[in-house]
């Protein structure tokens, strides 16, 4: 039997028009191994408002109910040519109950139970899912296990790859970010070190309550020797970036070879041999990334996506880090929101301009029957 309910799409036009509107829609039965989840709760996450919003001029968009049109700005639009006339679902992920199964074995042990799932259209009264990407929650909640996914498994990632890659320390651009306190947890659990790197001086005292020992402010006058002293004590040449855009990885890396030379036995006109490595895994900052010719040859600077970092590890790993979220989902792994809002509520002025801001520590929660 088939559902009906509400779901959020977006669409680009190749005039940069892009609409988001909610519309009533037609779920099929599941098959195989897909459950049809009643999506309870999904969190707005930045990976979502690259499809959502992208660049948008939102200020001046005109807003309905359950609907809002706006223009993409150039380069931005060309910049998305690909999708330009496709009526796109959001939403990574979220959670709900299976009310309906396919006639696979997988599937059926999900019937009536409480899951996180990553659907890829979340922000739906209804989503197809696949039971092997389901999260059964116990006796959690919806909102528990709304976030159990992206922000607990990257971050996470993060320590998996710099253990992986013999790092004794790693150094994290936003600190204070719902991924960052959980990365400090992860850091704090598992020995590692870290430097955390914020914009102001409550987040210093929100990553110092949580145990943090390194937490540098980039606003501070001292910035540059307060983080040169942060990487000198952990050896931290080892990092990650949301921002993407300025001139933060390039402070970064500055401060790593800066340090590094202070250990070199001679002076070479190459600069030391630490290898200082820089992982870009978001885009908060649209623009250029900056890098000036001052840290020496000894670096690399990559992107850091979680899926294939998972298909990378194999499936052993990935069991034994979701097995790591679910029993610590409260407590190392639990997300806070500034709101909660349905689908309809999403799509007003004010929201829309608040969660797009992406402020540390006010993401937003969808609760599609809210």
């Amino acid at each position: 039997m088939s559902t009906t309910g509400k779901q959020l799409f977006t669409t680009l036009e190749s005039n940069g028009t892009l609409t988001v509107a909610i519309e009533d829609v037609t779920f099929p039965a599941p098959t195989g191994n897909q459950v049809l989840v009643k999506m309870e709760a999904a969190p707005i996450n930045p990976s979502d408002l690259a499809i959502l919003v992208g660049a948008a001029d939102l200020e001046n968009a005109e807003y309905s109910p359950g609907k809002y049109v706006a223009t993409m700005p150039e380069p931005f639009n060309s910049g998305s040519k690909a999708r330009h006339g496709l009526k796109l679902p959001a939403g990574n992920e979220g959670a709900g109950t299976v009310v309906a199964v396919g006639d696979g074995d997988k599937a059926k042990a999900l019937m009536g139970q409480r899951v996180a799932c990553v659907p890829g259209n979340a922000y739906s009264q209804y989503s197809i899912a696949d039971a092997g990407m389901c999260l059964p929650l116990g006796d959690h909640t919806a909102e528990d296990g709304a976030s159990a996914f992206v922000n607990p498994m990257t971050a996470l990632g993060f320590a998996e790859n710099a253990k992986a890659d013999g790092q004794s320390a790693l150094l994290h651009t936003v600190g204070a970010s719902n991924l960052g306190q959980m990365l400090t947890r992860i850091c704090q659990e598992d020995g590692l070190g870290l430097v955390n790197l914020v914009r102001k001086n409550d987040q210093v005292e929100l990553l110092k309550k949580l145990g943090s020992t390194h937490v540098v402010n980039t606003s501070d006058d001292d910035f540059m020797t307060q983080l040169k002293a942060a990487i000198d004590e952990t050896d931290a040449f080892y990092g990650f970036d949301p921002i993407g855009g300025g001139k933060t990885v390039d402070s970064v890396f500055k401060a790593m070879e800066q340090v590094a030379v202070t250990k070199m036995d001679e002076y070479s006109r190459y600069g030391s041999n630490q290898q200082k490595r820089m992982f870009i895994y978001g885009r908060l900052d649209t623009g250029a990334t900056i890098l000036s010719p001052s840290f020496g040859f000894g670096w690399t600077l990559s992107g850091w996506l979680l899926f294939p970092f998972l298909q990378s590890v194999g499936g052993e790993t990935v069991g034994r880090m979701r097995k790591r979220v679910l029993e610590n989902l409260t407590t190392t792994f639990s997300s806070s929101y500034k709101k909660r809002v349905d689908l309809e509520e999403m799509l007003t002025k004010e929201a829309v301009m608040d969660y797009r801001a992406m402020k540390t520590g006010e993401k937003y929660l969808v609760m599609p029957w809210k």
